[in-house]
Formats: structure tokens, sequence, C-alpha cells
């Protein structure tokens, strides 16, 4: 098996929603807001090569949505998720199967382009994709206050196309790569964890998007159920120290992966690293 980063770009999101009710004067100096009070973050992607299966888990925002909503990310940078994969020695036809941790837009986005016609079609054509039923439903139904976040152009043409399949609770997609069903960001967030080079590796998806997001208060504002974010981190950053794990970041505009450890004032980043130099 081995592993890959895929970049997708990055985008700006406002510093104060990302890090919820920790103060600007202390995370300004985490990531650094623009005049606009908006910071920059990566939309890194991970490539899973597993035998004969070519494994994408997430795929950034596209490019199929109109300018209106690009100026409000502020898309910039040179990666593209297609570029990445060309670095691979790959193109999306050779993508065997897309994980997808939830379907916010900055996650999913990727998964569906728009044809010079108008119609959405997979963008991946020879992939499975894989949701879950418990996600998929909070998706197809949000609620107000998340529906911003889940686009329909997005999610149905998945659906369509007849790709689309479920993942259950406990269920593995391979030998060496399993889940953990988190519930705090959104309803059952699945984040990939892989055995690697002896290592558990863990994709942290939006359960701590960076590596200034270790700290357990630090949970966004995005979130559904903050209280739940909160015991959900303390768990799985506890067996993350305890086995000397990887965190692998979807967000984090510099920092790709870390260990982490505790220390007298909680878990704190231990050693940071790219994913290339396991």
């Amino acid at each position: 098996m081995q592993l890959f980063t895929v970049h997708a770009g990055f985008f700006k999101l406002d510093g104060g929603a990302m890090f919820g009710v920790v103060p600007k004067s202390i995370w300004n100096k985490i990531n650094p807001a623009d005049e606009n009070n908006m910071c920059s973050w990566a939309m890194r992607c991970l490539l899973v090569q597993d035998g004969n299966r070519n494994i994408l888990i997430d795929n950034g925002i596209g490019n199929k949505q109109d300018e209106k909503f690009f100026s409000y990310y502020y898309l910039h940078g040179n990666e593209t998720l297609d570029g990445s994969l060309k670095k691979i020695g790959l193109s999306r036809n050779d993508i065997t199967d897309v994980v997808l941790t939830h379907l916010h837009f900055d996650h999913c986005g990727g998964s569906i382009e728009k044809t010079n016609d108008g119609k959405f079609v997979p963008a991946f054509p020879n992939a499975r994709y894989w949701s879950n039923e418990e996600h998929w439903n909070w998706a197809v139904n949000p609620n107000a206050r998340e529906k911003a976040s889940f686009l329909k152009e997005n999610i149905i043409p998945i659906q369509e196309s007849g790709q689309l399949n479920f993942l259950k609770k406990g269920e593995n997609l391979t030998e060496h790569l399993s889940f953990e069903w988190v519930y705090g960001h959104t309803e059952a967030m699945m984040l990939p964890k892989l055995k690697y080079k002896g290592k558990t590796l863990l994709f942290m998806a939006d359960l701590v998007p960076s590596s200034g997001h270790v700290p357990l208060p630090y949970v966004m504002a995005y979130d559904m159920r903050p209280l739940q974010t909160l015991s959900e981190k303390e768990k799985i950053l506890s067996q993350l120290a305890d086995e000397e794990g990887i965190l692998f970041f979807e967000h984090d505009p510099q920092t790709e992966c870390a260990t982490i450890e505790r220390t007298e004032k909680g878990f704190r980043v231990k050693d940071k690293f790219m994913l290339s130099e396991l």
C-alpha cells in the first residue's frame, strides 16, 4: 500500500468561525487573518493505492460553482486536483473509489463536474463513491443552519449516476482502511483510518482540521454539536497519543502530518512532517 498527498487548492474562511470561542488575539498567531478576517486553508486530500485500487479521500471544492459563490471563498494558489493526480501518474479515470468523509462543499465539491451542456456528471466516471446512509439522509434533508454547506448539485448527481455506495458502521473498505465515526461536526462524519508502515494514520477531516486545532477547546463554530466534538476529540486524541499515531490534516495550510503528546496543558503537537517523510 502507498499513500500520496493530493492537493485540491486553497480557500479562505472566517478565522473566528474556524476557531470558535478562542479569541482572535490567540488564533491570529496560529493562522494570521487578512484585512477581512479571513484565513487561508488547504483542501488536502489523500490518495490510497491498495492493490489494484486507487482510493481518493475527499476531493475539495470543485470548479463548477458560479463566480458569486467562489467570491465568498477566495480560491487561490496553483495546486489543483488534476495536477496533483498527474504528479502521481494518474488521472480521474484511474480512481476506483472516492471516499467522502462528509458532504460539505469543500470536501465533496470535486465529486461532480458540469458539462458544456449544463449537465452534472460524476468527475470520476469509473469510481464507486462511498458515504453512509445516516450522513446522506442528513445532507439531503439539511437543517437551516447547515443548509448552505450541503449543495444539491454536489450530492444528488452521485446518487442519480448509480455510483453511490453506503458503508455501515464497523465496515472496512479494504483490509488496511477502516473508519472512525464522529457526530459533533456533522451527522456521522467518517474519518479514514489506515495502518501504514507500522503506524496508525488518521485522516482528521473536520474533527481536527489543522494542527492549530489540536488543543481540546479549539472547536469550530461550524460544528453542529460542539460539546460532542469536544468529547470525540478527547477520546480520539488520547488513542493517537498512546499509539504515537499520525494525524493527517485536511485543512492546515502548511502542516500535512503530526504526532501529538499530552502535556500539563493538554494535548499538543509533538512533531510535524510531510507524508512523504514517513
